[in-house]
């Protein structure tokens, strides 16, 4: 095996035998990345391709790595990785990565460690930004051996002096501008940015971040720069990605104007661009179209309409808060941060609970706070150490329980109006439970905590009083508004509406279980983690709190129900018809059965994105069987999260098993139904034609 050492101050991030050039590596984009991740695992880069493998796809279900100009970039964080690479494949024929201009013959796959230091995060942001120049990739393209990409590759990781070649010029240009987590149009020091920004006519302040943190941030930024050129306009941006950031001056900040938001996940320190015009849209977009944003943000800060960011700035006068984003939209990514952040008291006060169970049974409620508050063992049930521990957990999980509405509550209105929101939302939610309004009492508080705060910080005040607007007077003020709401107005409502569905649910029986069941198996199978995903768990787990046979059914059947997608794909494609399905495909089929046993729906994702037509429909049937045969068994469950590794909490785990076995069964018959009679894909077809030669 040919390794060569790199000569770069970054040794060991690529080599010859990384790279394949002119390679014909299959005809979707699954094969060309297990082959490239089979050459990393083979070179030592990785102790396991097949977990690289989905590490890679699972980002690549979150959004296409394909870029304009036939690149992709896939690329993952993954514990299987022991150094940073890349795996550099020139492909032909071309591969569809999900590019806007067609498919791709350059591929990078870009791999990190899980825990990658952020000098080598820096060099891999390095090589994702001289992607964008032209230079680089025709090199790329007329490359002739390994060692002319290693030295390509090198040249933008470590950049020679000037006065090599063109290619490498333009390269070291890039990595220059990388090197630094903020870039700036002129890469200036901040000190020489503040001047420029003062001589400047015009300029504009961005924000590019990605889940990853690893290509598209960096890209993104270097796009919109370079359509700042193009429109005669310096943009500054502040990279928010895995090799660090460094914030924007503030001073460059008030000046601009406008703001662009290019991200995927949400802004650092969005305050501190409050009432600046604002444009906003997913990190792709500003690779795809950085010059469409450009001229949106010009015509935006002309605009006295146009929306603003949200804040208590000067600036902020009257204008809409949304960011650009549909209301629709703006409520459920509302509702959807207070519920993630929600799951995890959820998770650790449900088993904890559990466990106390477990260890000290069903009366341990009875006693257990007496037991830890006063060290009274002799009112143990049986006065074992066990028992005892179980007391323990038990209150343990009852405490991380009760703040399962205040959370939902605070981040919900952490969501509408930043920091400012979240003492009035934490303090509408424990009035919610106070009053009995609970799980809905919580939504309606953090709802109406949010918009006050809001409201008040949009209140022009003297500039003396401004520093203690976000930290006295808009807590204070949406607190007292909110508390007195739901004090003397919705508390009585709501808690008659929460108390009205628990007595629906414990009246329910035969057919109208049945029919709940299976609305809660569709919801479960729908999108795998998505948002109407998340609606019925979060349903299920706040019936937790109430603690009734109703609620535990319901908490069964949305785990079971979970729990079928991914074993139903993985019965598909490593029982039943292996051939249907692509080398990627079974192996992500052979992880898929731990992580449905686990009860983790986004095992399935990888087959659901490449196949969603065959793929979705059929788990959605196999859920709702499972979510119906669950409630009609009355199998219940007191643990939120585990699958069959916490069936000490189900009262009858041969009926649950029994339940999810038929669900995953039905799904994996209809999906490869679908494959074998509706039409295979290209993929498909190829894989099966090498089965049959070999």
């Amino acid at each position: 095996m040919n390794m060569s050492t790199p000569t770069t101050d970054a040794p060991g991030i690529i080599a010859e035998d990384l790279i394949l050039l002119d390679a014909d590596l299959g005809a979707d984009k699954n094969a060309v990345i297990e082959r490239l991740a089979g050459v990393l695992a083979d070179a030592g880069r990785a102790t396991d391709s097949a977990a690289l493998l989905d590490a890679a796809l699972a980002r690549e279900a979150q959004s296409a790595t394909g870029l304009p100009g036939g690149i992709a970039i896939p690329h993952c964080r993954s514990a299987a990785v022991t150094t940073a690479s890349l795996g550099f494949a020139r492909v032909s024929p071309k591969v569809d990565f999900g590019a806007p201009d067609g498919d791709a013959d350059l591929v990078f796959l870009i791999a990190a460690p899980e825990g990658a230091g952020a000098e080598h995060m820096k060099l891999l942001s390095s090589l994702a930004r001289a992607l964008v120049k032209p230079a680089f990739v025709t090199s790329l393209r007329e490359a002739r051996t390994p060692a002319e990409v290693v030295t390509l590759v090198q040249d933008v990781l470590a950049p020679k002096p000037a006065g090599t070649s063109t290619a490498t010029a333009a390269s070291a240009a890039s990595a220059t501008a990388a090197s630094t987590p903020v870039s700036t149009a002129k890469s200036e020091t901040p000190d020489t940015a503040a001047a420029t920004s003062s001589s400047a006519p015009k300029h504009i302040v961005a924000i590019t971040a990605c889940p990853t943190g690893i290509a598209h941030t960096y890209m993104a930024a270097d796009s919109l720069k370079d359509a700042g050129d193009r429109a005669g306009v310096t943009v500054h941006v502040e990279t928010q990605g895995s090799s660090g950031s460094t914030a924007l001056d503030p001073q460059l900040i008030a000046s601009a104007t406008a703001v662009i938001f290019a991200t995927d996940v949400g802004v650092k320190g969005r305050e501190r661009f409050a009432g600046k015009p604002v444009i906003e849209s997913g990190v792709k977009r500003a690779i795809n179209e950085p010059d469409t944003m450009v001229a949106e943000a010009l015509r935006a800060g002309d605009d006295p309409s146009a929306a603003r960011v949200s804040g208590s700035a000067p600036a902020a006068g009257a204008a809409a808060s949304t960011g650009g984003l549909g209301w629709g939209t703006r409520l459920r990514q509302i509702l959807l941060t207070g519920v993630s952040y929600m799951i995890p008291f959820v998770a650790a006060g449900g088993l904890l609970i559990a466990l106390g169970f477990l260890l000290g049974g069903y009366q341990i409620t009875e006693v257990a706070e007496d037991v830890v508050l006063n060290n009274s063992l002799q009112n143990l049930p049986d006065g074992g150490l066990a028992t005892y521990l179980g007391a323990v957990l038990f209150q343990l999980g009852s405490l991380a329980f009760s703040f399962l509405v205040p959370a939902l509550a605070g981040y919900i209105a952490f969501a509408i109006a930043d920091r400012p929101g979240i003492a009035p939302g934490f303090t509408a939610g424990a009035v919610a439970v106070l009053v009995g309004a609970g799980f809905i009492g919580g939504l309606v508080g953090g709802l109406i905590a949010g918009f006050v705060a809001l409201w008040i910080s949009r209140i022009s005040v003297p500039s003396w009083l401004r520093g203690l607007m976000p930290v006295v007077i808009i807590p204070l003020g949406a607190t007292l508004v909110v508390g007195g709401l739901m004090f003397l107005v919705l508390g009585r409502p709501l808690a008659a509406i929460t108390s009205g569905l628990t007595n629906w649910l414990n009246g329910l029986s035969g057919s109208s279980v049945i029919i709940l069941g299976i609305i809660l198996g569709l919801m479960m199978c729908f999108d795998l983690g998505g948002p109407v995903n998340k609606a019925a768990y979060a349903f299920a787990t706040a019936g937790l709190a109430i603690d009734n046979e109703a609620s535990l059914r319901i908490m069964a059947a949305v785990m079971a129900a979970g729990m079928v997608p991914p074993l139903a794909m993985a019965i598909s494609s490593t029982v039943l018809r292996p051939k249907l399905y692509s080398a990627a495909e079974r192996e992500n089929g052979k992880a898929a059965w731990l992580l449905g046993s686990a009860f983790i729906s986004e095992g399935a994702i990888p087959f659901a994105a490449t196949d969603p037509l065959r793929v979705i429909p059929s788990m959605m049937a196999g859920g709702a069987v499972t979510g119906a045969l669950i409630m009609a068994f009355g199998v219940t469950l007191s643990a939120p999260h585990g699958g069959i590794f916490v069936a000490f909490a189900m009262n009858n785990i041969l009926l649950f098993l029994l339940a999810l076995a038929i669900g995953a069964v039905v799904s994996a018959v209809l999906v490869t139904t679908a494959k074998q009679f509706a039409g295979k894909k290209d993929s498909e077809l190829v894989d099966d034609r090498v089965a049959v030669a070999a």
